[in-house]
């Protein structure tokens, strides 16, 4: 499992929030939900994102935004016009004197706004955990990204747009998975582009030598890996593997296998009823004590001090 499949786990146990907004104009919606990851495609229309601090992104019918969280951000058909709703947390609505929308902007299953059939028709898809294997994916996306029609073709959204007002059984694991889909191929595109920015050990999937080592570094954590054994299944020296995978990844094997292992126990510790000492045997270390110490030296607290404030 590497970090794209990561960071889709959660969202695929827990169910993400996934809604079809549509909006005649003037209309302007600022987001303060804190959420990690939102997704947004115009299906209809255009509108305009702006992250605070930030320049306003045109979005075109076709076009798709990643939202990165928790910074808020405001959807609107122009930069200038004014507030008229406030997204908090949990999907609570509200004017933006605070008062309470109280569902006046529903519009039927999975809808919200104007009017079902509005000028402007964006498809919106909130994952709403954030671990720590997803956030190696997170980290190196900036806060807000668009990838537009004219470079990137989704064929997910007339289907996307026709299951979200669906509401027949198995409905909403229908819609994970489109979503699923929809994150890992513009993920996959956005990483792609020549100018990308993409973090070392996602271009090191590729190479014919580091790839394979680091999918068994994932895959299997709790194994008692050593360079020799990992430059054995690769086919090359120690000195060999040790070099490029540096060279690729920015960090040699081991030091990578540990980041990896205490980003595994950091979201089994907040997402299970785990022992400590259960959790260190799933990712590879011998004993409460040996995962304890480990994970401090890179967290700054305890094992149980990380459970009792993630929980």
């Amino acid at each position: 499992m590497d970090a794209l499949a990561g960071l889709l786990e959660g969202p695929r146990a827990c169910g993400a929030f996934m809604i079809r907004a549509c909006f005649d104009p003037p209309w302007s919606v600022r987001v303060e939900d804190g959420a990690p990851l939102t997704v947004m495609v115009m299906a209809r229309g255009h509108a305009w994102i702006t992250p605070d601090g930030g320049e306003p992104l045109p979005l075109r019918a076709g076009d798709l935004a990643i939202a990165r969280g928790p910074d808020p951000y405001t959807c609107a058909d122009d930069p200038g016009t004014g507030l008229r709703a406030v997204i908090l947390p949990g999907g609570v609505c509200s004017y933006p004197d605070g008062r309470p929308l109280n569902g006046r902007m529903d519009l039927g299953v999975r809808t919200w706004g104007d009017r079902a059939d509005g000028a402007a028709v964006m498809l919106i898809g909130t994952y709403p955990l954030r671990g720590e294997i997803g956030g190696r994916l997170l980290d190196a996306l900036p806060p807000l990204l668009t990838l537009t029609s004219d470079v990137w073709e989704c064929p997910l959204t007339p289907m996307l747009t026709d299951e979200l007002v669906r509401d027949g059984p198995g409905q909403e694991v229908v819609l994970d998975r489109l979503l699923d889909l929809l994150v890992i191929t513009a993920l996959r595109a956005w990483f792609a582009r020549p100018d990308a920015a993409a973090p070392a050990w996602y271009g090191a999937l590729a190479d014919p030598v580091v790839g394979p080592v680091l999918r068994l570094l994932q895959d299997d954590p709790a194994h008692p890996w050593t360079v020799a054994s990992l430059a054995a299944k690769a086919g090359v020296s120690r000195a060999a593997l040790a070099r490029r995978f540096r060279t690729l990844v920015g960090e040699p094997p081991m030091a990578y296998l540990t980041g990896w292992r205490l980003a595994l126990a950091a979201d089994r510790l907040r997402d299970t009823g785990d022992t400590i000492g259960a959790v260190a045997r799933q990712v590879g270390y011998g004993s409460a004590f040996a995962l304890s110490s480990a994970f401090k030296r890179l967290y700054g607290v305890s094992p149980q001090d990380y459970r009792t404030r993630t929980s």
